[in-house]
């Protein structure tokens, strides 16, 4: 958390007029007046705020956001396994300096960046997001090229805050509502798969379908969008991604949990009926004309 202050300079060569500054409110601090220094306080009874002076601007960290914790590794208290954090007195507040890239800035750059926005409010785990596809159901068969609608119940989210992705990228921190749940919105993202037992990790930069979905849940709490014009046939992953307003995954209390997303997967053909096989450890399924069998198939 980042606080500005105005520093009465006298006089200064380079300095910023008052009056060329009116969105800056000049109060004497925007936290404890306690801690404020006279000297630098622009609204004490010997320094009153003045358009005709000059002024500067300078950020400030304030200290009662210091988080003093940041200053261990974690190691003193560890188990085998674990790392050492990195540490510092100051919240990092000038981490990506540190490294060789841009600033984020609220842009999506593909080469990488570093984000120098406070993470924001984190969900109480009372109030973690969960979600769950209801349509199409996982091992679904669904008839190719052919429009179909994604709907999936989701529960601790409130849905439909959707920022600009181009200009407001990681930009503000996460937000909670009075009832503690995120404030955000989810995706539908769609990657196909070589077959339905393949175990390649996807490539998460290839996609079929992509929608940030930036409407509000239904009265029932379900998001849903149209998949228009189907999908040529093939085998398919669907998933969820949760998000704050700003496009942050969504941050949560504590690390051991259920995932707050979804997925499921479905087999797209141009026949529907479906018949199934358990004969092996894993389940089987077969898109066939009239439902029955084949033994071609195996």
């Amino acid at each position: 958390m980042f606080f500005m202050r105005l520093i009465n300079l006298v006089p200064v060569a380079l300095a910023v007029s008052a009056s060329t500054l009116p969105h800056i409110s000049l109060e004497r601090d925007l936290g404890n007046t306690a801690d404020c220094d006279p000297q630098t306080s622009l609204s004490n009874s010997t320094n009153p705020p003045s358009p005709h002076r000059a002024y500067i601007v300078r950020l400030a960290l304030d200290k009662r956001v210091i988080s003093t914790n940041f200053e261990q590794d974690g190691t003193a208290n560890g188990t085998a396994g674990q790392v050492p954090s990195l540490t510092s007195k100051n919240n990092f507040i000038n981490f990506c300096l540190l490294v060789n890239l841009p600033l984020t800035n609220g842009q999506l750059i593909k080469g990488g960046s570093c984000n120098p926005a406070p993470m924001g409010v984190i969900a109480p785990s009372t109030n973690m997001p969960s979600s769950k596809f209801i349509t199409p159901n996982n091992l679904d068969v669904i008839k190719a090229n052919t429009t179909f609608e994604i709907k999936m119940a989701i529960r601790h989210l409130e849905a439909g805050h959707f920022t600009n992705p181009d200009s407001t990228y990681y930009a503000a921190p996460q937000q909670l509502n009075s009832k503690n749940d995120i404030i955000g919105h989810s995706h539908f993202v769609i990657e196909s798969l070589s077959c339905i037992t393949s175990t390649d990790p996807s490539d998460p930069s290839k996609f079929a379908f992509f929608k940030g979905v930036n409407t509000a849940a239904d009265g029932d709490g379900n998001l849903s969008v149209n998949m228009t014009n189907g999908l040529p046939a093939g085998v398919y992953k669907l998933s969820s991604i949760i998000a704050s307003a700003n496009h942050v995954p969504a941050l949560v209390a504590v690390a051991q949990r259920g995932s707050l997303d979804d997925q499921v997967y479905v087999r797209v053909d141009l026949y529907t009926a479906i018949c199934f096989d358990t004969t092996f450890l894993g389940l089987q399924f077969f898109a066939t004309a009239d439902g029955k069998r084949s033994d071609n198939l195996l």
